[in-house]
């Protein structure tokens, strides 16, 4: 088989075998096939896209190009729960623990931050002495006694996704859905999960800005699931505003803890709880084959009655986690510098552009431009007005924090741009 037919046959707009998807991946992932030519298909792909077949067999050919986890040893139903990245997305702090204290096994590997998303592992790790990298007899270690565990991704997953998205970083073919949704679910299948949710993000901070564009990926990656024999569900959530009022490592993980606690304030913080509901009674619903309102019911009482908090307790203590930072949440991790961004005039808060806010927090610290960048764990924003809320000339919209001398203007200047008043 010569690489040269089948982007021909990719360029004519015909689809591709499983024997041609299947001799791609594996020359991808061994280097036999050079990037030009690599490059050159993908291109063909985004423009003439994929059937579900072929969307199907590329996913199952890159989950095969490395090691796939087994956690058919627990003796539960694994799940896993993913987002497609957003800005103040604490979700899985939330989620996993609630979903575990029900029956379900969470055992999830998760990424970092990158450009103006968070990412979970670097905010599990602003919580002193929690463990990101454990060994896999540490990892089933700890699944085994608490039901739950969150580690970072490994290398070894799906090593032919992480080829191909590098080429398609650099040549114009990230925003192609066939090419999103096989990269995700291939990670996530390798993982293991016998039951899949996905938080498919909208708006001006996700990376599908449109409802339809979110709808056409979730619908693709639900397929995708399915098609692979695992139970699959999507939400598609909005990010045309932060999800929650906390952006940045310590302060997500501090308001992960208060409304895991039931704390005063929490009412605050209705658009992350019902987000979190939503996401949890959809895994609780496909891991015991009940109606959803009843796992709702179910989700809405563990979370009232702190043993969703007990769970989240004895997983961060078994991942190495410090305790103590829960007696006095708000003195955990606290920035030295603090600044407010303040309304320029008064009137109602018509529109955000949250991948702005997310940009903001980034020039403050709390996130990464490039891989391997630090992170300021203590800064970010406290975001205390949103779209549809009316405010006063002077009045704080937004909280700043740093851990370094800032006089906060580049991020007011980015935050000025974002909010807009009428």
């Amino acid at each position: 088989m010569l690489m040269y037919d089948v982007i021909e046959k990719k360029k004519q707009k015909e689809a591709l075998s499983r024997e041609e998807i299947e001799f791609w991946v594996k020359g991808v992932t061994s280097g036999e096939i050079p990037d030009y030519q690599s490059a050159a298909l993908l291109m063909a792909i985004c423009i003439n896209g994929m059937n579900e077949e072929e969307t199907v067999i590329l996913t199952e050919a890159m989950r095969d190009s490395g090691e796939k986890a087994d956690l058919s040893c627990y003796g539960g139903k694994a799940v896993d729960k993913h987002s497609t990245g957003g800005v103040g997305d604490k979700t899985s702090l939330v989620v996993l623990p609630l979903v575990v204290s029900l029956g379900c096994i969470g055992a999830k590997m998760s990424g970092r931050a990158l450009g103006h998303t968070g990412g979970t592992v670097d905010k599990l790790e602003s919580i002193p002495g929690y463990c990101t990298e454990l060994s896999e007899q540490e990892f089933r270690d700890v699944v085994a006694s608490q039901g739950i565990a969150i580690v970072g991704q490994s290398g070894n997953f799906a090593p032919a996704d992480k080829k191909l998205y590098a080429l398609r970083d650099v040549t114009a073919t990230v925003d192609c859905v066939p090419l999103i949704a096989s990269s995700i679910m291939s990670k996530k299948l390798a993982a293991g999960a016998d039951i899949i949710v996905l938080d498919v993000k909208c708006g001006s901070g996700a990376f599908m800005k449109t409802y339809d564009d979110a709808r056409t990926l979730a619908d693709c990656m639900v397929s995708i699931g399915k098609g692979c024999g695992k139970k699959c569900a999507a939400i598609i959530s909005d990010m045309d505003v932060p999800l929650g009022q906390a952006i940045g490592c310590a302060l997500e993980v501090k308001e992960a803890v208060k409304l895991l606690r039931n704390d005063k304030g929490c009412e605050e913080l209705s658009d992350l709880r019902e987000n979190c509901l939503k996401l949890a009674e959809n895994i609780v619903s496909l891991c015991f084959d009940m109606p959803l309102e009843e796992a709702r019911r179910r989700c809405e009482e563990n979370l009232i009655n702190g043993k969703a908090f007990e769970t989240f307790c004895g997983w961060i203590k078994a991942q190495g986690g410090d305790l103590s930072f829960l007696e006095d949440i708000d003195s955990f991790c606290k920035a030295e510098y603090c600044g407010e961004y303040k309304a320029k005039k008064s009137g109602m808060i018509t529109k955000m552009n949250t991948e702005s806010i997310g940009k903001a927090g980034v020039v403050l610290g709390a996130g990464r431009l490039r891989k391997g960048d630090p992170i300021d764990f203590s800064a970010g924003l406290i975001i205390c007005r949103k779209t549809g809320d009316n405010v006063k000339e002077g009045e704080v919209i937004a909280k700043l924090y740093s851990s370094v001398k800032n006089d906060f203007s580049e991020a007011e200047e980015l935050l000025d741009g974002a909010i807009e008043i009428e």
